[in-house]
C-alpha cells in the first residue's frame, strides 16, 4: 500500500518532528513562565535564594544580563531536589539500610557449605 499524502502512516501516531527530551536541559516551556512564579518555586527552595535572586534581578541591566540572571534562577529550579524526590531517596536510602551486609551473605554461604 502506498502512503500517499492524504493516507495515515503507519507512524501518524508519532510526532516525527517530536525531540528525544534531554533531561539535563531546561526547555523554555517547562518550569515557571512568569516572575511570580519564579519567585514562588524559589521561596519553596529556600527563602535566602529569593532574596538574593531579586538582588542580582535589581542590580542587572535590562537585556542579556537580566535574562541570564532569570535563566540561572529557572535551571536552580529546575535542578533543585524536591520535597517528594528527596522521601523518596530517604526511604530508598533508609531500605537499602536495613538489608544485610554483604558480608553477612557470604559468612552464611560458608557456613552453609562447610555444613553440607
Amino acid at each position: 500500500m502506498s502512503a500517499l499524502p492524504h493516507e495515515p502512516s503507519p507512524q501518524a501516531d508519532s510526532d516525527p518532528y517530536q525531540l528525544e527530551s534531554d533531561p539535563y536541559e531546561l526547555e523554555y516551556v517547562e518550569g515557571p513562565q512568569t516572575l511570580a512564579e519564579l519567585r514562588a518555586a524559589l521561596e519553596v527552595i529556600n527563602p535566602d535564594v529569593l532574596t538574593a535572586f531579586n538582588a542580582r534581578l535589581d542590580s542587572a541591566r535590562f537585556g542579556a544580563e537580566q535574562a541570564e540572571v532569570i535563566a540561572k534562577a529557572r535551571r536552580a529550579v529546575a535542578f533543585s531536589k524536591r520535597a517528594e524526590v528527596e522521601a523518596a531517596a530517604a526511604a530508598a536510602a533508609e531500605e537499602a539500610a536495613a538489608e544485610p551486609p554483604v558480608e553477612d551473605l557470604w559468612s552464611h554461604l560458608d557456613v552453609r557449605d562447610s555444613a553440607s
